[in-house]
């Protein structure tokens, strides 16, 4: 594939730029280039390789989920800016 003037006219619509004649010309030969390198890839012999799922042999260690610890409601409530016996009081914010 390559980039034609016709393409960066697009593009620059849909980025909602303003480019000179020189700006385009350089996008254009810049994205050529990107594009130049990226097919490089093809050239790699890679029907030997497996596809890469993870990046480590490592298999995640977890702790167990151990209840330690139980606030009280009544802790729970204490630093609460407004609150009733039951839980914190907020303004309404839905009609």
């Amino acid at each position: 594939m390559k980039i034609d003037n016709s393409l960066i006219l697009k593009l620059e619509n849909l980025a909602r730029l303003q480019l000179s004649g020189e700006e385009r010309a350089m996008m254009n030969s810049d994205l050529n280039k990107m594009l130049d390198l990226v097919s490089k890839m093809d050239e790699l012999e890679l029907d030997h390789i497996e596809p890469l799922v993870h990046l480590t042999d490592a298999v995640n260690v977890l702790r167990p989920d151990i209840i330690t610890e139980k606030t009280t409601r009544r802790d729970a409530l204490k630093n609460a800016p407004d609150h009733d016996e039951n839980g914190f009081l907020v303004p309404k914010v839905i009609k």
